[in-house]
């Protein structure tokens, strides 16, 4: 079961790779579950993480702590989406 809120979580992610990353909003609305992003994504280098992460806590409403950060979370637009949803769905 998909937690309630989720949808609205995955529409900030989108949304903040949008701005951050200047990434063409029809680009990010491809992006599915299984979408390479750190790595595969050029716009998405060391220094825009910080930016993505800082502005998903802005936006969100999260701290995300820097122990918290990982390939793994960024491994994935689901994993990122799924990070960020047990963050802001608590």
């Amino acid at each position: 079961m998909i937690p309630e809120g989720t949808s609205e979580v995955e529409a900030t992610v989108r949304a903040v790779l949008v701005d951050v990353l200047a990434l063409a909003p029809d680009r990010a609305a491809a992006f599915r579950d299984d979408t390479p992003l750190f790595g595969a994504l050029p716009e998405l280098d060391s220094m825009a993480v910080a930016g993505v992460l800082t502005e998903l806590e802005d936006r969100l409403g999260i701290v995300i702590e820097d122990d918290e950060v990982d390939g793994e979370m960024l491994e994935t637009f689901g994993a990122l989406v799924t990070f960020a949803a047990g963050k802001a769905l608590v």
